[in-house]
């Protein structure tokens, strides 16, 4: 989940849409919901969050070490002021990253996807040898080839080779999928999303990759030394993929 922070509610709205349609769950905050909201927040709700995006609003420059207390997700500054000395300020304020709208949010996913991977190093995770995932919302590659998911899916196995070999809930697959706010669906919606991403990865790797267990959770489980054979099925859905990698990038505002 991203969790925005702007004083002005037409660029959180427009921010929040556009990450919904690149189906990331999201919410906006104006600074003081943001401040209020951060002290109530539990530890298994901030754990849901994937990064804070900061925007335009007159705590800017005291939030970033605020919100470093309370959570290790990544903290990225957007900035509308193309300026060596507002760039560095907002580095010194606690940022992780700065970005200067207007900008493509999947280029905001694959910021967010690169601090992460600083944190934890550069060596590949063995699921990563064998599933390629992108985290910017391009299809992920088994073998080299696509596999074409649902956004929801796909958000699903991000969460999972983020956290590779643990056990994780229900519950936290459902606030990584449709966030800690969201009251419109049930949390067993997420044992069918998993059914199928579960089949289709069967399908492809020869074994199951995705270890159900009951009252527990799920867990992502590929061996280092698991090879995969070609895919078992030719691809009918090349135009499909094709339609959506040239696929024209939409720009968000800057908010002036």
């Amino acid at each position: 989940m991203y969790i925005i922070v702007d004083d002005r509610e037409s660029v959180t709205n427009s921010y929040v849409g556009g990450l919904v349609r690149e189906g990331v769950s999201s919410i906006g905050f104006s600074s003081g919901e943001f401040w209020d909201w951060l002290q109530s927040a539990s530890e298994s709700d901030l754990a849901a969050v994937d990064a804070f995006l900061l925007g335009d609003c007159d705590a800017r420059g005291s939030l970033p070490r605020a919100m470093r207390k309370r959570s290790a997700a990544p903290i990225i500054a957007m900035s509308g002021q193309k300026m060596l000395k507002n760039t560095l300020e907002l580095f010194e304020s606690g940022v992780d990253d700065v970005v200067h709208v207007p900008i493509h949010l999947r280029e905001i996913l694959a910021r967010t996807a690169a601090i992460a991977r600083r944190r934890v190093g550069e060596l590949p995770r063995p699921c990563e040898t064998r599933i390629q995932v992108f985290f910017n919302g391009r299809d992920p590659e088994i073998a080299g080839h696509a596999l074409t998911l649902p956004r929801r899916e796909l958000r699903i196995l991000e969460y999972m080779v983020s956290n590779h070999g643990k056990w994780i809930t229900k519950t936290q697959i459902f606030n990584a999928v449709y966030g800690i706010f969201e009251s419109t669906f049930d949390e067993s919606v997420i044992e069918s999303h998993v059914s199928k991403l579960r089949k289709k990865l069967r399908d492809r790797l020869g074994f199951d990759a995705i270890v159900a267990r009951r009252y527990v959770g799920y867990r992502l489980n590929i061996p280092a030394n698991e090879t995969i054979d070609e895919p078992m099925q030719e691809f009918d859905e090349v135009g499909i993929l094709l339609n959506r990698a040239h696929a024209a990038p939409a720009a968000y505002p800057a908010g002036n």
